[in-house]
């Protein structure tokens, strides 16, 4: 940092009307390799990316997934992201891989900084789209603790002891066959809080490989069969700039594997 074209010291006081200039340091390395793999993006500037991310897409590089990722998409058309880990630069957000949707990824320190706070906050505007096995109340509110299973560590559970608060607002949109179509507005954002809420409900969502099963009904079993991974789509994220702080809203409409479930139930 300098004031005036000169290095500033720790104690040095700014006074008003000083020039500052402040140069941030260049993003770590990444463990992550380009990779040109295609990808919507919805929304970009120098400080941010929006994307329409794909179902099936894994979001970074982990065990089992060393490629292929949208990280891996995302150095390949915009350059170096921050981070700390080097396995996950410029991600403030995730969305499950068989999860579609809009994400926001940071394309500097500042950026990142701000949408990590933005999101520890629950600041932000988040709604999917999904459809349910069953049936849910036209509007219902499901506030629980959020925790891992206590005999199952890669699932996590709202009937826990001890866990971390789990808020979500679900409207039905409309019936189906043996199902419905609901909208979940995210007031806090767990892992899977979405998939857990609704299953711990009775209404798993349709094609769930880990908190639903395969539905006795014939019709709903060839839905989920066709679409292959649960049936939900982060249809809405808004939140303000993290750098000019104005309002940024994005919807996207689900793939068209969704809106053949959907086709085939009503």
């Amino acid at each position: 940092m300098t004031i005036d074209g000169r290095a500033a010291t720790a104690k040095q006081r700014p006074r008003a009307g000083q020039q500052i200039v402040v140069r941030p340091a260049p993003p770590p390395p990444t463990d992550a390799a380009p990779e040109d793999l295609a990808i919507t993006v919805a929304y970009e500037d120098e400080h941010l990316i929006v994307v329409d991310k794909a179902a099936g897409m894994v979001v970074h590089p982990a065990p089992g997934h060393a490629g292929g990722t949208l990280v891996n998409a995302v150095l390949h058309h915009f350059g170096a992201l921050p981070g700390e880990d080097a396995a996950r630069p410029g991600i403030v957000h995730r969305l499950d891989a068989g999860t579609s949707g809009v994400m926001v990824i940071a394309r500097t320190v500042v950026a990142r900084e701000a949408l990590m706070r933005a999101f520890a906050a629950h600041d932000l505007e988040r709604a999917y789209l999904a459809i349910v096995v069953g049936d849910v109340r036209p509007r219902v509110t499901y506030e629980t603790l959020h925790g891992r299973h206590p005999r199952d560590r890669k699932r996590f559970s709202s009937k826990v002891a001890r866990g971390k608060r789990a808020v979500t607002h679900v409207e039905r949109v409309r019936a189906l066959h043996a199902s419905a179509l609901v909208r979940c507005t995210l007031e806090t954002g767990r892992t899977h809080q979405i998939r857990v809420h609704l299953a711990d409900a009775g209404a798993p969502l349709l094609g769930d490989p880990l908190y639903g099963r395969p539905p006795k009904d014939a019709r709903l079993r060839a839905a989920a069969e066709a679409l292959g991974r649960q049936a939900l789509h982060a249809a809405v994220l808004g939140f303000a700039h993290p750098v000019t702080g104005a309002p940024l809203r994005f919807e996207t409409e689900p793939p068209e594997d969704f809106l053949a479930a959907l086709r085939a139930l009503e």
